[in-house]
């Protein structure tokens, strides 16, 4: 896990051993996650389906179906522990995020792929150091196999946006909200959560 990933603040091995000392409830915020980035890939695709950029269909059907074997995964992973998800689930990192996405056809597509991006990237970070940093093999090897994944994803939400907004705008608006998740990811309270603060 050595790719270099553009975010402006890194997160501690402290954090990791604080959140795996209730891995119930982290798999729990994890499966909500792989839920919602799910429902965001099928969103993204039903709201611009993408008739002016070449292979939106197929990447954001693929970003879905990964996603939603992801989740299959979690609630297993889940299950074998004796944990299951429930029913209400906040998420104020990313919505600290959504807020930042403008409104109007082209701002609004490029602001939620860059979401979208900020969320693999710091899931990708986080997966990294819990990997690094719990005793657990299973989870060791699971939290491994997710980051490459999600990094692919990341990846692939940054090129459909330059796609969109051309490099130079696209690398402006990415700095920008660099900028922001830094602050947002500051802001957040501790606790058994992959975007949780430190």
């Amino acid at each position: 896990m050595k790719d270099t990933l553009p975010l402006l603040s890194q997160t501690p091995p402290e954090w990791a051993r604080a959140v795996l000392r209730d891995p119930i409830a982290l798999l729990i915020d994890h499966a909500f996650l792989e839920r919602k980035a799910a429902n965001n890939a099928l969103e993204l695709l039903t709201k611009w389906p993408g008739n002016s950029v070449p292979g939106w269909v197929e990447t954001m059907t693929s970003v879905a179906r990964d996603e939603s074997a992801h989740l299959s995964q979690v609630v297993r992973l889940l299950a074998r522990r004796g944990g299951q998800m429930e029913r209400v689930h906040k998420n104020p990192y990313a919505n600290g995020l959504r807020q930042l996405v403008r409104k109007g056809e082209h701002g609004e597509v490029l602001d939620r792929l860059f979401v979208s991006a900020l969320i693999e990237a710091r899931s990708c970070e986080r997966f990294s150091v819990l990997a690094a940093n719990t005793e657990d093999e299973d989870l060791a090897k699971f939290y491994k196999a997710l980051y490459a994944s999600e990094l692919g994803h990341y990846k692939v939400f940054l090129k459909l946006a330059s796609k969109i907004a051309g490099k130079k705008k696209a690398e402006a608006r990415w700095q920008e909200m660099l900028q922001e998740e830094a602050r947002i990811l500051a802001e957040q309270e501790p606790g058994p959560r992959i975007h949780s603060g430190v």
